[in-house]
Formats: C-alpha cells, sequence, structure tokens
C-alpha cells in the first residue's frame, strides 16, 4: 500500500516567473521588483514570489484567493505539472523539482493523484472503466482493479450506476466518479483543484461531507483549492490565503477568523459566522482556575455556538474549560461567549491575552 505516513510536503521559497528568461529576474524580484515592473518593462508574469508552506501528513491544507492569486499555480508545483524558476517541493522526503522524467512519473502514479474542477471524466467509457483507468495505467492486474473501483464507486455512493457514461450522470455524480478514480489510486497525497466550485450550492456542501467522511478513514494529504471561504472554513485544517502570487496568511481556521492578517483577509472573513468556528481555546482566559471551584466544565474543543447551547440554561456564569484528558487550562464566562459572537475581531486580537478583563467583568456585576 502507499507510504501514507511519510507523505508530509513542505515548500520552501517557491517562485514561479513565466516567461522565456525567467530565471534572469529571480533576484531582482527578490529585491523588491514590482509584479507590474517584471509585466511592463521585461514581458514576464510574477506567478508565485517567495512561497514557503509546512504541510502536515494526513492533513487537508487549503489555499484560497481570489482568480489570478496564484491557488492553481501552486498545486500544479506539486507534482510538477509546472517547473519552479525557484525553490524546493519535497513530498514525502523527495525534492520533486530534481527529479528525472522517469522518477517524476513513477511519483506522478504512485504519490499523487488530482481530482479537477472540469471532471475529466473520458466519456467513452462508463463509471467503472473511468475509475479504473489510473490502476490500468499503472499495470495492476484486472480483477484487483474492478475490485478496488467497485469499493471505491460504493463508497462515494454510486452504487447500482458503473454501466452508465458521464453524459448519463449531474454534475455531481460526475465529480463523484472523479473523486473515486482519485482514492482507487491510493496515493498518499491528493490534490483537489477547485474540484467542488462547478457544482451547485447543495451538492457542493453534499461533496464537501463526502469528503470529510471518507478522509477521517484514510488520511491522506490533502491540498484543497478553492476561492470560497465558507468552503475553505469547513474542509481546512490549515488555510492560507494567497494574493498576487504572494501568501498573505496562513494559519488555522480560527487563526483566520480571529486574526486575520490584512485588510484583503479582514473583507474575505467578515461575513463568517464566527461563532460556529472558533473553539472556547480561542476565547477562554487562560487562568489556572482553582481547584475548589465547584464551576461546570466545558471541553476546549467546543465551538462558541456548541457551548451557548449548552450554558444557555445553566443557572452559572463562569465555566471551568478542561482539555482532552480532562484536565483545567482556563475559564470562561457567559458574558465572555456572548461577546465573542459579536465582538470585531480586531478586539479580540491576541485572542486569549486580552480576555482576563473581561472574564473580571461578570464576576464583579455578580458581587
Amino acid at each position: 500500500m502507499s507510504n501514507q505516513h511519510n507523505a508530509g510536503i513542505k515548500i520552501s521559497n517557491l517562485y514561479k516567473i513565466f516567461g522565456p528568461n525567467a530565471g534572469d529576474y529571480v533576484d531582482a524580484v527578490k529585491k523588491g521588483m514590482p509584479k507590474s515592473e517584471l509585466l511592463d518593462k521585461h514581458g514576464h508574469v510574477l506567478g508565485l514570489k517567495d512561497i514557503s508552506l509546512d504541510i502536515p501528513a494526513g492533513s487537508i491544507q487549503v489555499i484560497m484567493g481570489l482568480s489570478g492569486s496564484g491557488k492553481s499555480t501552486l498545486i500544479r508545483h506539486i507534482n510538477r505539472l509546472i517547473d519552479p524558476t525557484a525553490g524546493e517541493v519535497i513530498v514525502g522526503g523527495s525534492d520533486v523539482t530534481k527529479m528525472d522524467q522517469a522518477q517524476l512519473q513513477d511519483f506522478r502514479r504512485s504519490q499523487t493523484a488530482m481530482v479537477f474542477q472540469k471532471f475529466a471524466l473520458l466519456p467513452h467509457r462508463n463509471v467503472l472503466e473511468n475509475v479504473v483507468y489510473g490502476l490500468e495505467i499503472r499495470g495492476v492486474d484486472k480483477a484487483e482493479s474492478v475490485n478496488v473501483a467497485t469499493r471505491w464507486i460504493e463508497r462515494v455512493g454510486l452504487k447500482g450506476f458503473e454501466k452508465r457514461y458521464p453524459t448519463q450522470l449531474s454534475g455531481g455524480m460526475q465529480q463523484r466518479v472523479g473523486l473515486a478514480r482519485a482514492l482507487s489510486m491510493d496515493a498518499p497525497v491528493l490534490l483537489m483543484d477547485e474540484a467542488y466550485s462547478a457544482l451547485d450550492p447543495l451538492i457542493r456542501m453534499d461533496m464537501q461531507t463526502v469528503l470529510l467522511d471518507i478522509q477521517k478513514e484514510i488520511k491522506k494529504t490533502i491540498v484543497f483549492i478553492t476561492h470560497d471561504l465558507d468552503e475553505a472554513l469547513r474542509l481546512g485544517d490549515q488555510i492560507s490565503i494567497l494574493r498576487d502570487g504572494q501568501m498573505i496568511q496562513q494559519g488555522t481556521k480560527q487563526d483566520i477568523v480571529m486574526r486575520p492578517a490584512d485588510e484583503y483577509v479582514e473583507n474575505f472573513v467578515r461575513q463568517v459566522n464566527r461563532a460556529k468556528i472558533v473553539t472556547l481555546e480561542g476565547v477562554m482566559s487562560p487562568v489556572k482556575p482553582n481547584p475548589t471551584l465547584m464551576a461546570p466544565t466545558l471541553q476546549s474543543w467546543l465551538t462558541i455556538e456548541e457551548a451557548v447551547q449548552i450554558v444557555r440554561s445553566s443557572p452559572d456564569s463562569e465555566f471551568v474549560v478542561v482539555d482532552t484528558l480532562g484536565q483545567p487550562v482556563g475559564l470562561v464566562t457567559l458574558q465572555q461567549l456572548l461577546f465573542a459572537m459579536v465582538a470585531p475581531a480586531a478586539l479580540l486580537e491576541g485572542g486569549a491575552s486580552k480576555q482576563p478583563q473581561l472574564a473580571a467583568v461578570p464576576s464583579a456585576r455578580r458581587g
């Protein structure tokens, strides 16, 4: 089977300049030549500028940004569909940028699988034949290929559709075929380039659920490109936001929502329902609770919304926050929770550092 446990991705100081003499301009870009000057004076396009990214094995990394921000360019460097102008791309310990053609071909076949926005199904092949395609290329025995493909077709919810052709399927069903085909390859790295953006909102949500459910079992390293913030927040263990080929912010969904790096990110997250994203860890006062305090407990991983549901009818106004081992890690008050739901992100910036003052307010009122 695939070497899943060694499938982390490390991208270091990656530059991509499009044009015939790209290498000549890397130093100038490093020294600060703007994108506009590179294009106007030298006829070259800056695709990526100094991207560094560490993606832990088995996690979902979302890369988001508006059109032209460099998202698709970046994901295509991971399986070297695009050659970098400078920098390193290490996948599972091997530098993809240094592979020769034979190594690269083997790497693409065994280490990565890709799901595209446009489904990329072969129209003359039915569902089963589309899903076994990659296994055929890899030279896997026919009976085993069919066995593997059938299992994944069922897993993505298409059992009974094996003999249908792409034109007989809805967009959502076609994307399920694409996903089954990618998963049947059992590659440790799954690259998904705007995979769901052509789908209707409800089908899109459905496909996100399918992916999250499957990921719990298979723990692939998934790089998911999207321009949709709700999708990014739903899927990402980590989120990177690109603008004009540069990384503006990288962090957990909580980091992005609570501490937007600049106005660009702030505009992205302005409409987000923070209560669904932020957990108690992000709003609690990290003060050591008094062991004699008999306050009820809440788990640190609960979202604000979940916590409010629980404490709404409680006579208490202060709660001990406990970690996965049940150890107390902080305190949170009902007022803090309600404040976090409505306060501008700027007020919460720095997370818990500003919270102890807040925590004191309700106690004073009680007194």
